[in-house]
């Protein structure tokens, strides 16, 4: 994440120079070259023994190089976004929240097909990692191809005349109270999810399942939040950013459904509570997203998206640390 957080500054001062179109497949080729080092190298040399220490510093270098990719994608294609028509930005943001779903599909599926041993996770990591590097080609294939539509080359002509033209009625940062919306945002949720799911809540009746159930029923919900913009967007800034900091909230509740009377410790609280918290994680983070682009000229909208992505990885990065406390 802090490898990701410093490509993320130097993209912000220097995206004027260098073309989305570039980064963005630089940074998936980068995702598929660390997705397919860590299996080819389990299966040649690690074959499944332990306390091979080079196997673990190659992960680890393999993270790293992960996080330059994520940096130069997210930047590149939330950046683009932001210059396209909402839409555009509303189903990116909502990829995001799918992946999370298929994420949780491929648990369930593994859970329930392989044996919980080191044999059957290891069965269960291969499919992870080759389902991503799959999902990786074609996104490489896809974008090069979405890339030469009309439609992306009206909108890079259409910048490069406002370029041009620069009146500048308006800054090409995005306004402050968006990124604070969508640290907040991540500060709750990262804060709770998935920190107090492995250390506080447990139930007789689904065992090792209410975990994974749990995490599933956060990602389904987050991916409803993230498409119900393609329905009904919230254009009110204010209201938005209000129903970020409303999300504080969330804190005193989940608190009460670990130390307060046992039946709000039972398994629907939690699990609604839960629910609505990817719910709104999910159509908050999707107004934000869509909204800080068009609140600049065009000739400084990608500019003011990977801003967002910025403050995004810095809500991340702040919401993890906190949920620290949950475990202590």
């Amino acid at each position: 994440m802090v490898v990701g957080l410093a490509c993320l500054l130097v993209i912000v001062f220097y995206a004027h120079k260098s073309e989305a179109y570039m980064r963005i497949n630089v940074g998936l080729g980068i995702f598929v070259v660390s997705l397919l080092v860590v299996p080819v190298m389990d299966a040649v040399y690690i074959k499944g023994r332990v306390r091979l220490y080079d196997g673990f510093y190659v992960t680890v270098g393999l993270l790293a190089l992960a996080g330059i990719g994520d940096a130069l994608v997210q930047g590149g294609l939330i950046g683009a976004a932001g210059e396209l028509p909402e839409r555009y930005m509303q189903a990116i943001v909502a990829g995001s929240g799918g992946s999370g779903v298929l994420v949780s599909m491929l648990r369930i599926l593994t859970k329930a097909v392989f044996p919980q041993d080191a044999d059957g996770l290891r069965k269960s990591a291969y499919l992870y990692f080759f389902t991503s590097i799959v999902f990786m080609v074609i996104c490489i294939v896809l974008y090069n191809v979405a890339h030469k539509l009309p439609i992306m080359q009206y909108y890079e002509e259409l910048k490069a005349e406002a370029v041009k033209e620069e009146k500048a009625k308006k800054g090409p940062m995005t306004g402050p109270w968006y990124g604070f919306g969508i640290v907040l945002i991540y500060v709750v949720t990262l804060s709770i999810f998935p920190g107090y799911i492995t250390e506080d809540v447990h139930s007789l009746v689904l065992k090792d399942w209410y975990l994974v159930l749990l995490i599933t029923g956060y990602n389904v919900f987050d991916l409803v939040g993230k498409s119900l913009t393609a329905v009904y967007l919230l254009e009110n800034a204010k209201v938005a950013i209000s129903a970020c900091v409303v999300r504080l909230l969330f804190f005193p509740l989940f608190i009460g459904c670990f130390h307060g009377p046992q039946l709000f410790r039972t398994e629907f609280p939690v699990s609604l509570l839960t629910c609505l918290l990817g719910l709104t994680n999910g159509y908050l983070t999707s107004v934000l997203m869509i909204m800080a682009p068009k609140s600049v000229q065009i000739q400084h909208a990608e500019t003011s998206s990977i801003v967002m992505v910025l403050f995004l990885v810095v809500g991340l990065a702040s919401g993890s640390v906190i949920a620290w406390f949950w475990v202590i």
